[in-house]
């Protein structure tokens, strides 16, 4: 089975520095669609109405997008996205507000600037990695419960809750790589008599 992962930034952030008078403040949050970008951007853009640009760069999956938002050509948008991609993060919108201070600073300091104010967001919202997990319930008697609760303690395994009743209902999240080794041992261990009941997949940490 492939295991999938999603690295992406750990919560919304946001940090500031002052380049030459100008004020650069980058922002960046973690995004399930292209919506969810776009919807974090216009927000940004709202509280910033006063600003003279805020730059932006979204990539959620194969969805891709970057706006100079008035800078020349190149030296905004394509800045944040790059960032974005050599930190290896999916599902991740930034954007840059920029508060003009009377001084030029050329393309190659906007590049610089806005790639700086990229990073420090991303750095200050910290990189987690998802993997995927697979959701599943087992009900044992309590005769089985400590032999399946070793097999559970080899393995990557995330227990939701536990229901203890007439028998013991355990509701766990398998790393879905680990899974159907998972299976086949409580298969094994009672000789055929309990399976696992897969729910579905979820990401988690």
């Amino acid at each position: 089975m492939e295991e999938k992962n999603l690295t992406t930034v750990g919560k919304a952030a946001s940090a500031e520095f002052t380049e030459k008078k100008s004020v650069f403040i980058g922002y960046t949050a973690p995004v399930s669609t292209a919506e969810e970008a776009e919807a974090f951007i216009q927000s940004i853009k709202k509280k910033h109405a006063d600003a003279r640009h805020n730059v932006s760069a979204y990539t959620v999956g194969n969805a891709v997008r970057y706006s100079d938002d008035g800078e020349p050509k190149g030296t905004g948008g394509v800045p944040v996205l790059e960032v974005i991609r050599k930190s290896g993060v999916d599902g991740t919108v930034v954007v840059v507000t920029r508060y003009f201070g009377g001084i030029l600073l050329g393309a190659s300091g906007l590049v610089r600037a806005y790639s700086k104010a990229a990073a420090m967001a991303i750095e200050a919202a910290g990189i987690v990695t998802y993997r995927e997990y697979t959701e599943c319930t087992v009900t044992c008697d309590y005769a089985l419960y400590d032999k399946l609760l070793y097999d559970i303690g080899r393995r990557t395994v995330i227990t939701d809750d536990t229901v203890f009743g007439g028998n013991i209902v355990l509701h766990l999240a398998v790393l879905s790589e680990e899974y159907p080794a998972f299976e086949k041992s409580v298969r094994s261990m009672t000789n055929g008599k309990i399976v696992p009941e897969k729910k579905g997949t979820r990401l988690d940490v």
